[in-house]
C-alpha cells in the first residue's frame, strides 16, 4: 500500500489524475514497454532530447486519457498493470527525469518513453507501434552468420546482470557438466531440478554442506542408493548421519551393513536403531541395550525377535519397553481387559492390537466416539467389531470403515458412507501392495468406493479389462490417476483427459508425455475451438512451420505459449512474442533458441529477462564459461564483509 500510494503522489505532482489500474488484457505489457525504451529488440525509434507537446497529443485519447508506467513503481509483481491516467492540460506532463516512465496510448498505437541511461536520459517516440514492431522482428530475424558470431564476442560486455545470470545458468540445457560442477560454488539452486550423474556425483562430495544438502531436498531426489550412502557418510555430526540415513531410506536407498555399524556406533544410537532396513543381525544387541531408548526400538521389529527376546522385552525392567513390548505382542495375541485397564495410553492398543472378543464387543458397543473412531483404524479388528462400526451413527467412523481390506465388495457397498470426490485423494496402501496381483486389481476396480478405484487406477500396470473399465470411468479423477500412472492406459482416454488436465507436480506433463498419448492426427485439432486442443496441432509429424507460425498468433495465451517454445518458429516471430502481453508467453520466447543472438545478448542485460535469458540453450558454451565467470567475481563481491 505504501508504493501505491507513492506512485499517486507523483503522477499527481505530474499534474496526472489516476483512473484505475488495468492489466494488459491485448495490449503491449509494460515490460516490454521497459525493455524496448532501453533499446532491446526495439524498433528504429524517434529519439529527440524531449518529448513536446505534439507527441502528448497524439498519446491522449480524447479524454486525455493514456496508460503510464513508472520505474521502481511496479503494479502487479513480475505481470506488472499499467495505470490508466488522465492528463487535463493542453501542455507536458512533467513525468520527464528520475524515476523514468513508458506510456501507451489506448489503442496501443503510440508509445512514449524516457529512462536513465549511462549516457544520460533515453528517450523514445513510436507511433504505429504494432506495425512498427513487426518490421523490427522481421529486422532482427534476417541476423547474418558473421552479425551472430560478432554478438556472441562481445558478451558478457560491460552492462550486466550478473547475479541474475547466477541464479539462472544453472537451468541452461547447454550448460556443460564441467560448467555445472564449476557452479556449484558460485550458486547452488539448480541442484533441486538437476538429474545429472556427474554434477549430483560432485554436489555429494562438496565441502560445503548446504551444497550437500541440496540434491537430497528435492521434491523428488534423483540420487542413486550410492550417493545416497556417500552423502550419508559426509555428514560430519553423529545426529545429522541418522537423519540422512532415514531420509535415505525413505526415497528406497538401499545402505551397506557397515553403514548400520557406524550408525549404531554412534551417540545417535537410540535413533539409528529404528532405521527400517536395519539387518536383522543387529536385533539380539539392541534388545539386550543399556539404553531403554534402544531395546523399545528393537520391539518395532517384533516378528524378526527370537521368542527367548520376545520374553525378556515384555518383562522389560523399564515401563516404556514393557509398553512397547505388550502392544508389539498383542498385535498377533489378543489383549485380554486386565492388560488394556493397566496401559498408560489406551489409544494406542485401541488402533493396533488384536483385542479379546469380549473387550473388543465392549468397546464396540459402549465406548465413546474417539474409542470407536481409534478401533475403525485397527487392522486386526474382529469380524464382529468390523460389522458393528460399518453401521456406527458417526458418519467419519462409518467411511474410515469403508475403505477397510477386509470388507468384501459387498459389505463395502452396503456401508453408508460420506465421500468429497473434490478432495485430495492418497493411495490406498493395501490396494497399492495388491498391484501386483492380476485378480485382486480386477475385483477391486468393480468396487463401489472411488477411492479404491482410485487406488487401482495408480498401478503401473493392469490387465486390459481392467484398463478398458477404468478408463470409462463415472469419476473423472480415476480416469485422471490412470493417464498418469498406468503405462497400459489407452489412447482416447489420454486424449479426453488432457481436455481437462494439463499435468501436476507430481506428473508434470502428463497425459501428454504417456507413451500412449496419440502423436499423429493431432493437426486435425489446429481450428478446435478449444485452446487445449489447437496446442497439440504442433504435436503432429505432419505439422509445418507455418502452422506454428499460425499458431503464434492464437487468441489464446496457453497456445502462444506452446508456440513460443516449438523450434520451428521462426526468429522474426519469436522476437514478436516476446512483446506478448502475458508474461509466460514472453518468458517460453525469451528461452526460445530460435532468438537472434544480438536480441538475446540485450535481453542477457536487462534487468527483467537476464536470468530467464541465461537459460536460452542456443548461447555459446565458451560465452556460457565467460558468463559464468563474471557471475561468480559479483557473488564473491557481494558475499565479502563490506
Amino acid at each position: 500500500m505504501q508504493r501505491q500510494e507513492g506512485l499517486s503522489e507523483l503522477l499527481a505532482r505530474a499534474g496526472l489524475t489516476v483512473v484505475e489500474n488495468v492489466r494488459p488484457g491485448s495490449l503491449f505489457p509494460p515490460e516490454a514497454g521497459w525493455r524496448i525504451a532501453r533499446g532491446i529488440a526495439a524498433p528504429d525509434a524517434v529519439a529527440c532530447e524531449a518529448l513536446d507537446a505534439a507527441w502528448w497529443r497524439r498519446l491522449r485519447d480524447v479524454d486525455g486519457e493514456f496508460l503510464v508506467a513508472v520505474l521502481g513503481h511496479r503494479i502487479g509483481g513480475n505481470d506488472s498493470w499499467w495505470t490508466r491516467v488522465r492528463h487535463a492540460g493542453s501542455g507536458v506532463p512533467e513525468l520527464t527525469g528520475d524515476p523514468g516512465f513508458v506510456a501507451l496510448s489506448l489503442d496501443g498505437q503510440v508509445l512514449l518513453a524516457e529512462v536513465p541511461g549511462a549516457g544520460g536520459p533515453r528517450v523514445t517516440a513510436l507511433d504505429r507501434l504494432p506495425e512498427r514492431l513487426e518490421e523490427a522482428a522481421a529486422a532482427a530475424g534476417r541476423e547474418t552468420d558473421d552479425e551472430h558470431a560478432e554478438v556472441w564476442a562481445a558478451v558478457p560486455g560491460r552492462h550486466a546482470w550478473p547475479l541474475h545470470w547466477a541464479e539462472g545458468i544453472g537451468a541452461n540445457p547447454a550448460a556443460t557438466d564441467e560448467l555445472l560442477i564449476r557452479l556449484l560454488d558460485v550458486e547452488d539452486g539448480f541442484l533441486y531440478g538437476c538429474d545429472r550423474p556427474a554434477v549430483l556425483d560432485a554436489a555429494v562430495a562438496h565441502p560445503d554442506p548446504r551444497v550437500r544438502s541440496r540434491p537430497a531436498d528435492a521434491f523428488r531426489p534423483k540420487l542413486t542408493s550410492d550417493q545416497w550412502v556417500r552423502l550419508v557418510r559426509a555428514e560430519p555430526a553423529p545426529s545429522r548421519r541418522v537423519i540422512r540415513a532415514e531420509q535415505a531410506c525413505a526415497w528406497g536407498a538401499e545402505l551397506p551393513d557397515d553403514l548400520y555399524d557406524d550408525l549404531l556406533a554412534g551417540p545417535s544410537r537410540a535413533r539409528a536403531a529404528e532405521l527400517p532396513g536395519l539387518p536383522a543381525q543387529h536385533l539380539p544387541g539392541l534388545a539386550a541395550d543399556a539404553d531403554p531408548r534402544v531395546r523399545a526400538a528393537a520391539c518395532a521389529r517384533w516378528e524378526d525377535l527370537a521368542a527367548p527376546l520376545r520374553e525378556r522385552l515384555l518383562a522389560d525392567t523399564d515401563n516404556a519397553v514393557r509398553t512397547v513390548a505388550l502392544l508389539a505382542h498383542h498385535t498377533g495375541v489378543p489383549m485380554p481387559r486386565e492388560v488394556f485397564a493397566v496401559l498408560p495410553d489406551p489409544r494406542r492398543a485401541l488402533e493396533r492390537c488384536r483385542l479379546a472378543p469380549e473387550l473388543e464387543a465392549e468397546l464396540v458397543g459402549d465406548g465413546a466416539a474417539e474409542v470407536r473412531r481409534a478401533l475403525a483404524a485397527n487392522p486386526g479388528l474382529g469380524t464382529h467389531g468390523v460389522a458393528a462400526l460399518a453401521q456406527d451413527p458417526q458418519g467419519d467412523i462409518r467411511s474410515a470403515m469403508a475403505l477397510r481390506p477386509d470388507l468384501t465388495e459387498e459389505q463395502r457397498a452396503a456401508v453408508r458412507h460420506d465421500f468429497d470426490p473434490t478432495s485430495m485423494s492418497r493411495t490406498l496402501r493395501w490396494v497399492e501392495d495388491l498391484h501386483g496381483d492380476a485378480d485382486a486389481m480386477r475385483h477391486l476396480a468393480a468396487s463401489s468406493h472411488p477411492l479404491v478405484r482410485r487406488s487401482v487406477a495408480r498401478a503401473r500396470h493392469l490387465p486390459l479389462d481392467v484398463v478398458s473399465r477404468l478408463a470409462r470411468d463415472d469419476d473423472r479423477v480415476v480416469r485422471l490417476f490412470l493417464a498418469e500412472s498406468c503405462e497400459d492406459a489407452p489412447a482416447d482416454m489420454l486424449l479426453e483427459v488432457w481436455r481437462w488436465w494439463d499435468g501436476s507436480l507430481s506428473h508434470p506433463d502428463r497425459p501428454r508425455s504417456h507413451p500412449n498419448f496419440p502423436r499423429t492426427g493431432l493437426l486435425r485439432h489446429i481450428a478446435d475451438p478449444s485452446g487445449r486442443m489447437r496446442r497439440l496441432a504442433m504435436d503432429d509429424p505432419e505439422s509445418t512451420p507455418a502452422d506454428v507460425a499460425r499458431l503464434a498468433r492464437d487468441p489464446e495465451a496457453e497456445v502462444r505459449r506452446r508456440a513460443a517454445e516449438d523450434p520451428r518458429l521462426s526468429p522474426a516471430d519469436v522476437v514478436r512474442l516476446l512483446n506478448d502481453p502475458e508474461a509466460h508467453v514472453r518468458g517460453a520466447a525469451v528461452r526460445n533458441r530460435r532468438l537472434p543472438a544480438r536480441v538475446l545478448a540485450g535481453l542477457l542485460h536487462d534487468r527483467d529477462t537476464a536470468s530467464a535469458a541465461v537459460t536460452n540453450p542456443a548461447i555459446p558454451v565458451p560465452v556460457l564459461q565467460r558468463i559464468l565467470a563474471v557471475a561468480a567475481a559479483a557473488v564473491a563481491a557481494e558475499a565479502a564483509p563490506r
